[in-house]
């Protein structure tokens, strides 16, 4: 089956022309090697490394699949080898301090600041 409509059936891209370019772009490997076409086949046991933004997938292919089906149908079609994400550094959340009488100005003040820059 062509690499690209195993990418589109596998659901890892949303469309095979999306498939076709992620190919062409020369962000994917089989088996180590460099994918330059999306015309090349794939086969039940080869290995895909895929580099999307921000992430890179490992996957196992392990069925070729016929049609485009639901997420559950298309998870049957690789095994996820990718390694799981760093840790995200969780910093609690302070709400913003500011000084009284530092925030949005009142109408009034407003009044004062279009007075004072029509006189200069």
């Amino acid at each position: 089956m062509r690499i690209d409509k195993w990418l589109w059936y596998a659901r890892v891209t949303k469309s095979r022309s999306l498939a076709q370019k992620l190919i062409s772009s020369r962000h994917v490997r089989a088996n180590g090697d460099k994918i330059t076409t999306p015309s090349k086949t794939v086969r039940v046991g080869d290995v895909l490394t895929i580099a999307q933004d921000r992430r890179v997938l490992v996957l196992k292919v392990a069925a070729l699949g016929t049609r485009r089906g639901p997420f559950e149908e298309a998870r049957k079609l690789y095994e996820d080898l990718s390694p799981p994400p760093p840790p995200r550094q969780v910093t609690p959340a302070q709400p913003a301090l500011r000084e009284a009488g530092a925030g949005r100005p009142t109408k009034r003040d407003r009044r004062k600041i279009d007075a004072f820059r029509s006189d200069n």
